[in-house]
């Protein structure tokens, strides 16, 4: 890595036949910061997380990840051919509201199934380590259960181990919690925290206003595609500039 931000955005439009979900999006994140994306349903926020590891690949704009610029041709006709797909597979993990685990694999399946079948790696490694990360996020006495015996927060706890076994650079979290009872959010909260402690890099797109206080390093608040304002978590959660802003967290808070 040189010597840019982690992870930069610039000018990022996305849309879906008429609608613009993104409408200029500017953003730069250092590595080992914590940025938590707020916003109303409809705002753009996971379109975001998906523009940054190429699931949904923007129109325009430009998206560096470690100084690589992830999407060269965006929008024209070198197309799929100039995104960085096999890079960014191994650089960037996201970890979905919907956990997404196969039925008929085990927690341990499910954890080296990728770096196996993606990175080539010996069976034998991938589950000794697969097993260090489930012993990570306290699971290490659910390593053969399958997912059908696994509770919300276990089962979200398995796909941010399955996440964090391709070594990625980066980690985006969509939401992760909102699936979630509520007695359940803090086990998954508590590994996510532990990942920032340790310098991950992470995008967490989330309504847990706690956390983004505490464990945020940047709070960016989302409207209709665009930034409206982006600070420190004090500033932003504390003491909004914009009037959007002021609203919507009211309306949070209110819950």
């Amino acid at each position: 890595m040189g010597g840019g931000p982690m992870v930069r955005l610039e000018n990022i439009h996305k849309r879906f036949g008429k609608l613009e979900v993104l409408r200029g999006i500017d953003l730069d994140i250092s590595q080992g910061e914590v940025v938590c994306v707020l916003g109303p349903s409809g705002s753009g926020k996971s379109t975001l997380l998906r523009c940054v590891n190429l699931l949904e690949p923007p129109e325009q704009g430009e998206i560096f990840i470690e100084d690589r610029d992830i999407c060269k041709g965006a929008g024209s006709a070198a197309g799929e051919a100039g995104w960085e797909l096999n890079f960014v597979r191994q650089r960037v993990g996201i970890v979905f509201q919907q956990f997404n685990l196969f039925p008929h694999k085990t927690a341990l399946e499910n954890v080296t199934m990728a770096p196996e079948k993606v990175l080539d790696k010996p069976a034998e490694e991938t589950r000794e380590k697969a097993t260090r990360l489930l012993e990570r996020v306290g699971l290490a006495d659910k390593l053969n259960e399958y997912p059908e015996r696994l509770s919300g927060g276990q089962q979200q706890r398995v796909a941010i181990a399955r996440a964090l076994a391709m070594d990625p650079h980066v980690m985006l979290f969509d939401e992760v919690t909102s699936a979630l009872d509520p007695e359940l959010v803090k086990e998954v909260l508590d590994v996510m925290r532990e990942l920032a402690n340790e310098g991950m890099t992470m995008i967490v797109v989330t309504h847990e206003l706690g956390f983004a206080r505490e464990v945020g390093d940047k709070v960016i608040f989302m409207d209709e595609g665009k930034i409206v304002e982006q600070g420190k978590p004090a500033d932003v959660l504390d003491n909004p500039r914009e009037e959007r802003t002021k609203k919507f967290l009211g309306l949070v808070l209110e819950r």
